[in-house]
């Protein structure tokens, strides 16, 4: 007997779209929604193949997902090739079975159903498809967010493929992401002999205290959906790799994961004030790669979680811990915005695998969600 969603995911699975290439994944998409009525456009931003799909007009829900993946590492770990899919034991294999390729044929095979027994469906279904997430992320869905924002594209509610669920499908929904932001700090200091002290001055020795203080403040207490923010530093360097040199700068990065209780503004300029309160000679540079969006019950929430109801028969949590990912750019429409995908247990690892049933659910599951908003 046939399965549409295996197929068309081991379809994807086959081409190795190392992030940002896409390998004629999209194309097979293309071919697929063209033949039930989807009008295609094509929105390519340097090395990144992107695809904004509609059909229909009115209230817009659209799907959205990733054709990349990363690096299968080391092939001869895996026990299958990761570019050949394999389904053994109830489980198909492959890089990006579970991240996020299995979750695109699911959604794609959804349509098809829901279209054929929705031919006039009243809102408008959307599809969203990158080849850029897993890399770099700036040529892929931010772009063609803009794009469609410059041309005041409606998106009323958008459903992010991400593998959000633990243990179980559909065990947890991610209704929200936390922001994050990335502090590159130079401490300059006097390059001198360690056996002159005094006519050097070590950033190192200047900068303990402060880094301290920043390790230990507490920056928010979170909310109802988000953990305190948390600060960690990531990377620190100094020295010449001589031990008979005091070094001249330090280096230090480190990285905030913010709520929605805190403001990317409020951070900048609580670490400005800590560092000069300690009276450092400095350099800060800052990268935002992202605003925390949350996501609270309405329309789209209660129409994944009832359809996850009927299907998996549990409740799922609503979160947002983890990772950034592209709905952090989709929220900036004013959509509701929420990520549902398998579980994601073996995402980036040797041997990463999906249920087979698992996909086949929720391909049905997100057919319910269409249906419930759109049909």
């Amino acid at each position: 007997m046939s399965c549409p969603v295996l197929e068309l995911a081991q379809e994807l699975i086959k081409r190795p779209s190392l992030s940002p290439r896409d390998e004629g994944c999209q194309a097979l998409l293309i071919e697929r929604l063209k033949a039930v009525g989807f009008t295609i456009e094509k929105m390519d931003f340097g090395d990144t193949e992107n695809v904004w799909a509609w059909r229909g007009e009115g209230k817009t829900l659209a799907f959205a997902g990733h054709t990349d993946v990363v690096p299968s590492g080391d092939a001869s770990r895996w026990q299958h090739p990761p570019f050949e899919p394999t389904l053994r034991d109830g489980f198909l294999y492959g890089r990006g079975a579970a991240d996020m390729k299995g979750s695109v044929a699911a959604m794609v095979v959804a349509a098809e159903r829901f279209v054929r027994a929705n031919p006039h469906h009243q809102g408008r279904l959307a599809f969203l498809i990158t080849s850029d997430e897993e890399a770099s992320a700036v040529n892929g869905t931010v772009k063609v967010v803009e794009a469609l924002m410059a041309r005041n594209e409606r998106l009323d509610y958008c459903l992010v493929g991400e593998p959000s669920s633990t243990t179980k499908l559909g065990d947890v929904v991610k209704n929200g992401r936390r922001g994050s932001i990335t502090a590159n700090l130079t401490v300059h200091g006097v390059l001198g002999h360690v056996a002159y002290p005094h006519l050097a001055d070590n950033p190192v020795h200047r900068a303990m205290e402060a880094l301290n203080e920043l390790v230990g403040t507490e920056w928010d207490q979170g909310n109802a959906f988000f953990p305190p923010t948390s600060m960690q530093i990531a990377n620190i360097n100094a020295g010449t790799g001589s031990n008979n040199v005091i070094p001249g700068e330090l280096f230090v990065q480190f990285n905030f994961r913010f709520s929605t209780a805190l403001t990317d503004d409020v951070i900048k300029a609580r670490v400005a004030a800590l560092l000069d309160r300690h009276q450092l000679n400095y350099t800060l540079n800052w990268n935002l790669s992202g605003q925390p969006f949350l996501t609270p019950p309405g329309d789209l929430v209660d129409a994944v979680v009832t359809a996850v109801e009927h299907y998996s028969e549990i409740t799922p949590e609503l979160l947002t811990n983890g990772g950034t990912s592209d709905g952090r750019f989709i929220a900036q429409m004013g959509a509701q915005v929420v990520e549902l995908g398998p579980v994601n247990t073996t995402i980036h690892k040797v041997d990463e695998c999906v249920s087979a049933a698992d996909l086949q659910l929720l391909s049905r599951i997100y057919q319910r969600i269409m249906e419930q908003l759109i049909a």
